[in-house]
């Protein structure tokens, strides 16, 4: 197979424990890219379309055989979107790359190796001339109390179904419950964050459970509460002031109840106590406070910033020869806002992926190395149904017209056909036919913390 660079089948033993190396004399060198994100992918995209066959031998380590999309995570829960439809096929993007299933857990820049941990239990090295670490990242979490035992997060399919599975599980509860506390409390979801995911997700699920409650006969609207949290002064503080009052404005119609300049500082299973002292009984908080860079990149043992590993311009690590770093995991500088470390958005991603192949297959003796550029195309917000906040090329929209930005956006955004038409017809489809209100029950309660459905276990050894 193309790519393997004298690395024994898959299926070997050696393949299990061994360090695979390159070709005697590193004839064809080996570049590997840690993370299937926008910028893994996307880099794989550029070096697969510009670099000669036999150039080099390309390699993708990542835990999923797909990207996921994630800026639809909270549609997954409202039920506007089916799970899978959201996977873009890693196999059905790339031609000629080795996929590694499994998560990149060191890294040592001497030896020019990386450890991959199998999900199977197996872990093994591979050796690179290039590496491009791009593994995204995960929910940030802090030191509250309960907050590890009884939080839910919001980073991948698994979660998204979970959460879905949750919320109505948490309204059979209260439909059948005779005490009026108790169902007070089962239909009580408290959700911390009012960046991108929180606000999409207060909104859109608000919506979704109050479409959904008269299949519970002996609930009433008034039990119904959704309560979303933020220590800062107003949602969407990351974007301009516009699209967080239009945003607000949403909520407040759909009867979320916003609390600014608020968080949480202890979680039972029954309540969450808030930062002001309040007490909330309620058996569901949805942690979407932010994201953290992907522990890996503390191997590299180069200087960070916030946890993001410092690159230059063309995304190489100082210090780390043959080593670059994108997206989430790096703090790449904008040029265009002096030098100012990049957003960690999907748009940046996709455009930083494109423009570290270049540099990558530049360094390879192919085409010359740029700087990142960055030109903001604006931002779309997804509240569910005809409503959406969005500012494309700074003009900002509200209501049905920035819902048609934002689903288009989505598509275009999504890079795959198939899953651009599986999108669209599921979006008809939530729009014509009454809500299947089912539990898929994939992921028992037990598996289904942070920790656990996104592996930060893997990396504390």
């Amino acid at each position: 197979m193309p790519g393997v660079g004298g690395g024994a089948p898959a299926g070997s033993e050696r393949a299990r424990t061994a360090t695979d190396r390159p070709a005697p004399g590193g004839e064809t060198p080996r570049v590997v890219v840690v993370g299937g994100g926008f910028a893994g992918l996307g880099v794989l995209r550029y070096l697969e379309a510009r670099l000669p066959a036999g150039a080099a031998d390309l390699e993708l380590v990542s835990p999923t055989d797909h990207l996921l999309y994630t800026s639809l995570l909270p549609q997954v829960c409202a039920g506007d979107v089916e799970p899978r439809h959201l996977a873009v096929s890693v196999r059905g993007t790339l031609r000629r790359a080795v996929l590694r299933p499994g998560h990149a857990v060191d890294i040592d820049v001497a030896a020019r190796t990386v450890t991959v941990a199998g999900g199977d239990g197996t872990t093994y090295e591979t050796s690179w001339d290039r590496v491009v670490l791009a593994p995204g990242s995960l929910t940030r979490t802090f030191d509250i109390p309960g907050l590890a035992e009884h939080g839910l997060g919001l980073k991948n399919l698994a979660e998204a179904v979970y959460l879905r599975d949750h919320v109505l599980r948490q309204l059979e509860y209260a439909d059948m419950c005779a005490d009026a506390a108790e169902r007070r409390a089962r239909c009580t979801f408290v959700v911390v964050g009012a960046g991108y995911t929180g606000t999409e997700l207060a909104a859109q699920m608000r919506r979704f459970t109050a479409g959904v409650l008269d299949r519970f006969p002996r609930l009433a609207a008034d039990d119904l509460r959704w309560v979303l949290l933020d220590l800062a002064p107003r949602v969407l503080p990351e974007l301009d002031e516009a699209l967080g009052a239009g945003a607000m404005k949403v909520l407040r119609e759909r009867g979320v109840e916003v609390r600014l300049e608020t968080s949480v500082s202890k979680v039972t299973a029954g309540s969450v106590t808030l930062s002001d002292g309040e007490i909330l009984p309620t058996h569901t908080l949805v942690w979407c406070a932010g994201i953290t860079p992907n522990p890996l990149v503390e191997k590299v043992g180069t200087e960070t910033v916030k946890g993001r590993l410092v690159v230059d311009e063309h995304f190489v690590v100082p210090g780390a020869a043959g080593v670059f770093a994108l997206g989430d995991a790096a703090a790449v500088p904008d040029v265009t806002r002096g030098g100012a470390p990049a957003g960690q958005t999907a748009q940046h991603a996709v455009r930083q992926g494109a423009a570290a192949g270049r540099n990558v297959a530049a360094s390879l003796g192919y085409g010359r190395t740029r700087p990142y550029r960055h030109r903001d195309l604006g931002f779309v917000v997804d509240l569910g149904g005809a409503d959406a906040v969005a500012n494309p090329l700074g003009i900002h929209l509200s209501g049905v017209a920035a819902a048609a930005v934002t689903r288009a956006y989505h598509l275009l955004a999504l890079g795959a056909g198939t899953n651009r038409a599986h999108v669209a017809a599921d979006w008809l489809l939530a729009a014509a036919a009454p809500e299947q209100v089912v539990q898929l029950g994939f992921l028992p309660p037990a598996k289904a913390t942070i920790t656990e459905v996104e592996d930060t276990h893997i990396y504390s050894g």
